[in-house]
């Protein structure tokens, strides 16, 4: 870019802030510069945003490209730009066009003061909008979207985030360490949410019976080392103790302790609500709410329709109510994440207006069941068996998931536990069939058990314990009409 298209593009970013985040601009700059080592050496530093692809982490990578604007306007040089894009099964291809948009709205394709990464697992790649997502990511994540809804019933956050969070953490090791590695990462998160979330890490790994080590001070690769030890433990209990070629594909990346990025907070040079920032966000960088990409309090996943999805199957099949039940008791959840997020009015009633009606709630189901199976290859038959988990505690809903679902094998019920303990024969290819799962896998829920969230003797408990993203809903008794309360989880 010239010096002239880098004043348009500056004068452009600025019309849209705020006096305050104009200071914050010209702050950040110069922490960058002091971290740098002066005006002399900041050409040479290099800078991370990890973008998520949703509207606030948009927000982040426009105002840290009109940081480095400045100071090449200022200074004459400037630090080189890298962001980084993670993506899962429940990533769709409109996440992937909002950021082209975004991208080339701020003029980053071809400037060589950026460099764009998309992290799909352990493949590091050149951001390109039409990159086809590796198999082996969709197969993992196919893989633990079943076991953890097998071992939660279906309950959204471990069914979704449980493995996402730590492929998160993952990521942000590969691609903050690639390549040579970075100087700093640009985060949205306060300090102290920096300094919480990192009391949580510790906690969480105590609890699970994981030494860390502190005399020295804690870095970030210490942080993503007690991570990759609580999805250590974490995906043993998944996959059981044998599992190795499981953990070692999941094993999260710590970098070189040697080589440590600084994490530079914004949070207090930006606001975060995106009615503040609409034009920018909207009409300046092209951001669209799409149908799928945007899902509640998500807009960068799918998977919360999913969420709402299974609740709905969860209510209809296994409590005898009505799908719509469910899914309002999801959407009553759901309003209550979003307005705690502060979102605006206009998308709370876009994300909630989708299902105001039964014929919406139909259509609403056609969307979630056809993107089940597009996104992670699920059929209604393995999302039905999942808020079952029929085949955890040796197979103790076994019998009331055939009845309901499958009331032609009820017959077979004694020779299907026989499959499930190891005899050969076509029966396990059925059930193979019916729930998207392996013979292996199988085998290891059935001798797993279904988690209790009301204790604290599994990690899965405990990480579902510490999440926020939780609300006591009401609900009623199919038997009896009581009402009751329960707690779910979601996005």
């Amino acid at each position: 870019m010239s010096d002239q298209d880098d004043r348009n593009l500056y004068a452009r970013l600025l019309g849209f802030f705020s006096a305050e985040e104009r200071a914050g601009v010209s702050a950040v700059g110069i922490a960058l510069t002091d971290a740098a080592g002066g005006v002399a050496r900041i050409g040479h530093y290099k800078v991370m945003v990890a973008y998520g692809g949703g509207k606030d982490s948009t927000y982040v990578v426009a105002f840290v490209r009109a940081v480095q604007l400045h100071l090449q306007l200022e200074h004459g040089a400037t630090f080189t730009l890298r962001v980084a894009n993670m993506r899962h099964a429940g990533v769709p291809l409109a996440v992937m066009e909002n950021i082209d948009r975004v991208y080339t709205a701020l003029r980053m394709p071809g400037d060589d003061r950026t460099e764009l990464l998309t992290v799909d697992h352990t493949l590091v790649r050149p951001f390109r909008v039409d990159l086809p997502l590796p198999a082996e990511l969709i197969a993992v994540n196919r893989v633990d979207v079943l076991m953890n809804g097998h071992r939660s019933a279906g309950d959204g956050r471990p069914t979704f985030c449980n493995s996402c969070n730590l492929a998160v953490a993952d990521f942000y090791g590969r691609a903050a360490w690639c390549d040579g590695g970075v100087d700093a990462i640009i985060t949205g998160d306060s300090r102290r949410e920096q300094a919480l979330y990192a009391a949580w890490i510790l906690r969480l790994a105590k609890e699970t019976g994981i030494a860390i080590d502190r005399r020295s001070g804690m870095v970030f690769a210490d942080l993503l080392s007690a991570l990759r030890g609580i999805g250590d433990a974490y995906y043993r209990e998944l996959f059981g103790a044998g599992a190795d070629a499981e953990l070692t594909q999941r094993e999260v990346a710590v970098g070189d302790r040697s080589v440590q990025p600084q994490f530079v907070s914004v949070f207090d040079k930006v606001s975060y609500r995106v009615h503040d920032h609409w034009d920018l966000i909207v009409d300046f960088l092209g951001f669209r709410f799409d149908d799928l990409a945007f899902s509640f309090t998500e807009s960068d996943c799918a998977n919360p329709t999913l969420m709402a999805h299974l609740r709905g199957l969860r209510v209809e099949l296994v409590e005898g109510r009505s799908y719509a039940a469910g899914i309002g008791e999801y959407l009553e959840f759901a309003e209550a994440m979003m307005r705690k997020k502060e979102m605006p009015d206009r998308l709370i009633e876009l994300a909630l207006g989708r299902y105001d009606t039964p014929e919406k709630i139909d259509a609403r189901r056609e969307v979630a069941a056809a993107y089940a199976a597009r996104a992670f290859g699920l059929s209604e038959d393995a999302l039905a068996a999942m808020v079952f988990s029929p085949f955890t505690d040796r197979g103790e809903r076994l019998a009331s998931f055939l009845a309901r679902c499958h009331p032609e094998r009820i017959v077979e019920l004694e020779q299907l536990h026989d499959a499930l303990r190891g005899a050969p024969g076509p029966l396990i290819d059925w059930l193979e069939s019916v729930s998207g799962l392996s013979a292996d896998h199988l085998r290891t829920l059935y001798h797993s058990a279904l988690v209790d969230f009301s204790r604290s003797d599994t990690v899965m408990a405990r990480v579902r314990a510490g999440d926020p993203h939780k609300h006591r809903v009401r609900t009623v008794d199919a038997r009896t009409g009581a009402q009751a309360i329960e707690l779910i989880s979601g996005r």
